[in-house]
């Protein structure tokens, strides 16, 4: 058993939080922006709240961060009352938060001036793989850092986690993932589309071609939902813009070619024009039937 500290209540810290509880069984320490939320939390888990980012760090062998982005990463790490001027020497800070190669690199070369570790870690799996404890997690960090934290994550809220290099090498990672999935669902979209038009069955047809190459787990996953048209299971398209932005932005500065990432991205501006700001990913295809109207 670790004393472990949780920065961050969203629709992922709450039950990541929680199953350091229930499954690492860690005596565990929240801290939320909104304190009723930590309130809420803490009768539910049984563990402890604090102000502050600073006063949850202090005495902890681990803090863990999930916040929204590099703005709010500094917000509750830096600073008089931010977490690392709480943390103990030779603890750990991983951060779960989906944000900067740029802002994780930072923060590491600020915990090695404080005497302490740093995992940049960020997760795939949704707020599912969150509630389930099956989360993907990849981590950057020094080898030592991430010895110490991994068997924490993986006990608690993880089916698979790596370190993939240095600091910033999970955040480098994350953006590789949000890549694959834009370009994986507008295919499928189109997929679906295009089943619809030629009036063919869209369940006979991806039962047969999820068979075979094609097959995906956005496939798996979301087809029944997105021919339905119901975009209410997952990943919003709001955050999925937020990650792409940060995955366009680092493309800029390595020179890496993103043309259907980038129109991906448009796309689902165009699905926020049309009230999609908290639809899940797949709702691409409404963009596609929503043009359909239009001509109609």
């Amino acid at each position: 058993m670790a004393k472990v500290a949780f920065l961050g209540l969203g629709v992922m810290g709450f039950p990541m939080a929680g199953h350091l509880v229930k499954k690492g069984g860690h005596e565990v320490t929240v801290y939320n922006r909104t304190g009723s939320k930590a309130k809420q939390w803490a009768e539910k888990f049984g563990g402890k709240t604090a102000p502050t980012p600073k006063a949850a760090a202090e005495g902890q062998d681990f803090v863990m961060c999930c916040v929204g982005n590099d703005h709010d990463l500094r917000a509750v790490t830096i600073g008089p009352d931010g977490a690392f001027a709480g943390m103990k020497k030779g603890a750990t800070f991983v951060d779960h938060t989906t944000a900067s190669a740029d802002v994780a690199r930072e923060l590491d070369a600020a915990a090695k001036k404080g005497d302490f570790k740093f995992v940049d870690a960020p997760v795939s799996g949704g707020q599912a793989g969150a509630e389930n404890g099956v989360l993907t997690v990849m981590c950057g960090g020094e080898a030592d850092a991430y010895a110490g934290a991994e068997p924490i994550i993986a006990n608690a809220y993880a089916r698979m986690c790596k370190r993939l290099g240095p600091a910033g090498a999970g955040q480098l990672t994350k953006m590789v993932n949000q890549i694959c999935i834009a370009g994986l669902v507008q295919g499928l979209s189109e997929g679906i589309h295009f089943a619809k038009k030629s009036g063919l069955s869209v369940p006979d047809v991806i039962d047969t071609i999820s068979k075979g190459a094609a097959q995906s787990w956005q496939m798996e996953n979301r087809y029944k939902t997105m021919n339905d048209g119901k975009y209410d299971f997952g990943f919003a398209v709001e955050w999925m813009r937020k990650d792409l932005s940060i995955s366009l932005a680092e493309a800029r500065r390595n020179g890496a070619s993103l043309p259907v990432t980038a129109l991906v991205d448009q796309f689902y501006s165009e699905v926020e024009r049309i009230g999609g700001k908290r639809w899940d990913t797949s709702s691409l295809l409404a963009r596609l039937e929503h043009a359909d109207v239009k001509k109609a």
